[in-house]
């Protein structure tokens, strides 16, 4: 089934009308009726607002990136990222074709793909977290990389689920996002039973630029529209004497980007490293990381050629059409 996504960039301590806007960005894709949605804090990233008040630092704690992704059939979900994107707020809203049924993978047209699967956190396979157990089961089959995500609000199954400080939060969507060939991805989906309950699972096809510092492949050339760009690395990587996501986002915003968001996952892993995440021993964080940059085609060259300088051995590059 054809479906959508449209995905919402703002600040944390946005308002709008006396709430917070990721309150109201929320509330639109509820009233939609989203298959799916999920909210997510973010650890690192820049936009306008950063760009316009050049003294403060590039994120500040109290005003941490944020990101809204919605997912459903294409009409509902066209009809609110005009909606939201015509609130009036310093951000990014992007829309992009997915299909519904993960069923279609392995027939699907080129050689990669991105599966995503919204799932409470709640859920568990063979007694363990189902997001976690899908990151070493995307493993195992040989997917190029893979990251699981915790939400701090989201929708699953026609209803909204919000953390709460005190609540263990079981029903708040995670959200497990993987790239690598159509046959490793069907392999997985096959798998996606019942178990998971009202999880919602899409996929879309997908280019990988680069895998654990081989040979840079450029995206091939689009027509109109934009691109984004996305790392899966590690907290472990470093560039500069940082967090590769932490250096990624100084030097695109440096370069003259519009705006990158970083967002470490709880487990993870990119190109032939094995899953992890942090440890109770662990004195260093090894958490994987997400880098996003959207921007137009030709702009995006020069962001892809940063990120690529940035990833001699480690990281996972990954371009596709917004």
């Amino acid at each position: 089934m054809k479906g959508a996504r449209v995905t919402a960039f703002f600040g944390e301590r946005d308002r709008l009308d006396g709430r917070f806007l990721a309150d109201r960005v929320i509330a639109e894709l509820e009233d939609t009726g989203m298959h799916g949605a999920i909210v997510m804090r973010g650890a690192e990233g820049f936009g306008d607002k950063h760009r316009l008040r050049t003294d403060r630092l590039l994120t500040l704690s109290e005003d941490l990136p944020v990101v809204a992704i919605g997912v459903g059939e294409r009409g509902p979900i066209e009809a609110v990222a005009a909606r939201i994107g015509a609130l009036p707020f310093e951000g990014l809203v992007t829309l992009e074709e997915i299909s519904l049924d993960a069923t279609g993978i392995g027939g699907a047209a080129g050689d990669r793909a991105k599966l995503a699967v919204f799932v409470g956190r709640g859920r568990s396979v063979g007694g363990r977290p189902a997001h976690e157990w899908l990151v070493d089961r995307l493993s195992d089959a040989g997917a190029d990389a893979a990251v699981a995500l915790i939400g701090v609000d989201g929708i699953l199954g026609g209803v909204r689920r919000r953390a709460g400080f005190f609540a263990r939060n079981d029903d708040v969507p995670a959200l497990v996002l993987a790239v690598g060939s159509t046959r490793a991805l069907a392999s997985v989906a096959g798998d996606l039973g019942p178990g998971l309950g009202d999880a919602v699972v899409t996929w879309e096809r997908t280019h990988v630029c680069k895998r654990d510092g081989g040979v840079l492949v450029p995206p091939p050339a689009t027509g109109s529209g934009s691109r984004r760009l996305t790392l899966y690395a590690s907290e472990q990587d470093h560039a500069a004497g940082r967090p590769l996501h932490v250096e990624a986002v100084r030097r695109l915003r440096d370069a003259g980007a519009a705006g990158a968001t970083a967002l470490r996952g709880i487990r993870g892993f990119d190109g032939g490293r094995k899953p992890h995440g942090d440890e109770l021993r662990s004195v260093r964080r090894r958490v994987p990381t997400l880098t996003t940059v959207v921007d137009d085609p030709g702009r995006c060259d020069r962001w892809l050629a940063i990120l690529n300088q940035l990833t001699p051995e480690r990281g996972t590059i990954v371009s596709e059409d917004v």
